[in-house]
């Protein structure tokens, strides 16, 4: 049992640590909340849009503030960047 200690002690600690990290690039309540905002914006902007319209499928263009809000809070803020920027460069696309 004395031999397994250690390993115990080292495997809980990389948790602990990962848990923390994982934690630390997590986006912010008040990050989020504009986020889920703007990606509202941009999903009524592209509703609006003939051509686009019929091509916004899927959670990334969801009306729903609160879809966009919990997502976000568990993504970093390069990850909600890189959605942000997927629905700018779709519509800019599809305006055409």
């Amino acid at each position: 049992m004395s031999n397994r200690l250690p390993a115990l002690t080292a495997v809980a600690s990389m948790m602990i640590l990962a848990t923390g990290f994982t934690a630390a690039h997590a986006a912010s309540p008040a990050f989020c909340g504009d986020y889920a905002r703007a990606a509202v914006v941009q999903v009524r902007g592209g509703l609006s849009i003939p051509s686009c319209a019929d091509r916004l499928h899927g959670v990334r263009w969801s009306s729903d503030y609160r879809v966009h809000y919990n997502w976000c809070l568990g993504a970093s803020f390069e990850a909600a960047g890189s959605e942000r920027d997927a629905r700018t460069n779709f519509l800019r696309a599809c305006r055409g």
